[in-house]
């Protein structure tokens, strides 16, 4: 679950002509996308969550703007022609003390895998991971993008909800960065504390 006001910071940030969003879910991510993008794809594996999402972008007013595929993300992802940008959701693992991308299983695939069939479609992507993720696992990915990088920390009510890492012309390098406290990152490695202190209902993705 994405709270809302987060989504819509993604999507403010994301602002493109065709995105993907790879596990829509229920839409909350895709319906934040659709206020700020021409046009998003958007790929479930599940039937059900796609018809909830298709009734819930109705009710805000962004149908038009979102194609609805019901398919694996790992198959549909190779064949899409372009996308400005992807989108991806890491699961919860809030039970773990630290979340690593290589222990997060999708089949035949873990999360780094994940990222690397992205990176394919397109440099510019966005990682919306759990708050207790290994950020340090950011090196990994950009080995196989060759893009800046960017790390940004969620909060909502001063409480650490997630974290989200940007790739390619979508990471911050400006003013707006500022390096990790542990002093071991490259230049190109950025990190910043997004704070959102918006109390507004959750949406589901």
């Amino acid at each position: 679950v994405t709270p809302e006001v987060i989504a819509a910071h993604h999507a403010t940030r994301i602002a493109c002509d065709v995105v993907v969003d790879a596990f829509t879910g229920c839409g909350g991510n895709a319906i934040q996308l659709a206020m700020t993008c021409r046009h998003v794809i958007a790929i479930d594996v599940d039937p059900a969550k796609i018809a909830i999402a298709k009734h819930n972008a109705t009710i805000y007013g962004v149908a038009d703007r979102i194609e609805w595929i019901v398919g694996d993300s790992f198959a549909v992802l190779p064949r899409l022609h372009h996308a400005d940008v992807v989108f991806l959701v890491g699961p919860a693992y809030l039970n773990q003390n630290v979340f690593s991308l290589q222990d997060m299983r999708m089949g035949m695939f873990d999360g780094i895998e994940l990222f690397k069939i992205a990176a394919a479609v397109t440099k510019d992507i966005v990682y919306f991971v759990p708050r207790n993720v290994d950020t340090k696992q950011v090196k990994l990915l950009q080995e196989s993008n060759e893009e800046v990088a960017e790390v940004e920390f969620n909060y909502l009510n001063h409480k650490l909800k997630t974290v989200t890492m940007y790739f390619g012309s979508l990471a911050c390098v400006g003013d707006c960065a500022q390096q990790g406290e542990e002093g071991d990152e490259s230049e190109d490695d950025r990190s910043h504390e997004q704070g959102v202190e918006d109390t507004e209902g959750d949406t589901t993705h």
